[in-house]
């Protein structure tokens, strides 16, 4: 991909070249109403030591998803240089505008971050910073951790994820920290919209990616966070830059094979589940109805599941609109 001529507005406050452990920010100028000369300052920390690995970890790429800022945060503040060999930069609230928010896209621009790259240096805020980590920090790191949930709008069976790729090498990588990760379920991940994606940019340049969805309903469990937590140590342990015994976790791997993993709603309404996360649907068995709210006496509209599984991902709010995405099955497959 050809460089943009324009250079980034962002600054680092720390150097990503130097040893031990630095805590600062990445500062974007962001002209507002109560700052004429404000900015964005997003959270950042390098524990580098010797030779090896460079891991970039990331949390609140969307702003409403908790269990990656947490295990971030925690992973930030405790870890020593003597620990590493190699390098790790921390950025637990990669959006921080829509974190601070607590809202899945920015309330300055509503934009995505997991839509917006390669993103642009002279174009909204969201662009802004996704340019700054398709331009410097993706390029810096060897293998990368990006941590999801299931936000506001959607519930997750804990899963760590990575995707089917045409450069098998880089594919089985990515499947071997997926297995280290330890989340009691593991996905080979179908994308139902795979532009403009973090996940995108950093495969395209051959880095490592690995993703979560660790939940959902825009909270963070004890379970969960747990998880997060000690997924991601174990991760830098396997990826050759954490010096620690790692904890190892089974297992059971998931494959979403094709596009009738997903079923959306063409009807807006009061939705009533019929099958519960973790349980095993039939092809055609009803995963969800939805009422009408407009009156009473009408016949609630039927979704049924277009293949056999595991009901690994619901809607989470009671209400839904059409192309909603109401429920995700996925197959149980051998690691």
């Amino acid at each position: 991909m050809t460089a943009h001529p324009k250079p980034s507005p962002i600054s680092a406050t720390v150097d990503f070249d130097a040893p031990g452990v630095q805590h600062g920010f990445l500062r974007l100028p962001y002209s507002r109403d109560d700052a004429a000369w404000g900015s964005v300052m997003i959270p950042v920390t390098v524990v580098a030591n010797g030779t090896g690995p460079t891991a970039l970890l990331t949390g609140a790429n969307h702003g409403d998803e908790y269990e990656g800022p947490i295990a971030l945060f925690e992973l930030a503040r405790s870890l020593r240089p003597e620990e590493v060999t190699g390098r790790v930069i921390i950025v637990p609230a990669m959006n921080q505008p829509a974190f601070a928010a607590g809202t899945r896209t920015s309330p300055i621009d509503r934009g995505n971050m997991n839509r917006s790259f390669p993103g642009r240096p002279d174009g909204t805020v969201t662009e802004k910073i996704a340019d700054y980590f398709q331009r410097v920090l993706l390029p810096l790191a060897d293998v990368v951790l990006d941590f999801h949930s299931g936000g506001r709008t959607l519930d997750f069976l804990p899963f760590c994820a990575a995707h089917v790729l045409p450069d098998k090498a880089q594919e089985a990588r990515a499947f071997d920290l997926v297995r280290a990760f330890g989340a009691p379920w593991s996905v080979k991940m179908l994308e139902i919209d795979a532009v403009g994606m973090y996940d995108t940019a950093a495969e395209e340049m051959g880095k490592v990616f690995v993703t979560t969805e660790l939940g959902g309903g825009g909270t963070a469990s004890a379970r969960t966070t747990g998880i997060a937590i000690r997924g991601c140590r174990n991760f830098l342990i396997e990826a050759g830059i954490l010096k620690s015994e790692p904890h190892p976790q089974p297992t059971q791997w998931l494959d979403m094979p094709d596009g009738d993993c997903f079923t959306f709603a063409e009807d807006g309404g009061l939705i009533r589940f019929c099958a519960d996360l973790g349980e095993q649907v039939e092809n055609g068995q009803t995963v969800a109805m939805i009422y009408p709210i407009g009156r009473t006496g009408a016949e609630p509209i039927t979704l049924s599941a277009r293949r056999a599984g595991l009901l690994t991902a619901r809607h989470f709010p009671g209400l839904v609109k059409p192309g909603d995405c109401v429920a995700v099955i996925a197959d149980e497959v051998e690691g």
